[in-house]
């Protein structure tokens, strides 16, 4: 048995709009400087990505990404000062969250070492088939 702890900000309406995977593309696109080749790498389409950076920062009110149209010069999108703190402070609580949840469980599962003791539980097993 093992923990698996998945963190998400919801808006009004409980839609998701951060959560990991926009965590992923904004690395990606601060990588690459542009947001077609973040999302490449993260095997998602352009139209979702801009999607996800769309629904962000309307739930935001500030902008993430400086984008730039394609064209000849195809400029790509770049982390704007905002979104570079954002992904740090973002990253820096899920890390905490997921200590202080794993930390939770360690209790959890020792408990219930100590509840498996107290029971047989292959014992309980064999009763109820019968």
């Amino acid at each position: 048995m093992e923990l698996k702890v998945k963190l998400y900000l919801i808006d009004e309406e409980g839609d998701k709009f951060m959560g990991i995977g926009v965590l992923w593309l904004l690395e990606k696109v601060a990588e690459h400087s542009s947001l077609r080749q973040g999302a490449m790498s993260l095997g998602i389409s352009y139209t979702k990505a801009l999607a996800m950076v769309q629904n962000l920062e309307r739930e935001l009110g500030v902008a993430v990404l400086n984008r730039q149209k394609g064209g000849s010069s195809r400029s790509g999108a770049k982390l704007t000062p905002f979104g570079h703190e954002f992904i740090a402070l973002y990253r820096q609580f899920e890390q905490e969250a997921k200590r202080s949840t794993e930390a939770s469980y360690e209790a959890f599962s020792a408990g219930l070492g100590e509840l498996f003791d107290r029971y047989d539980t292959t014992e309980e097993k064999h009763d109820d088939e019968q």
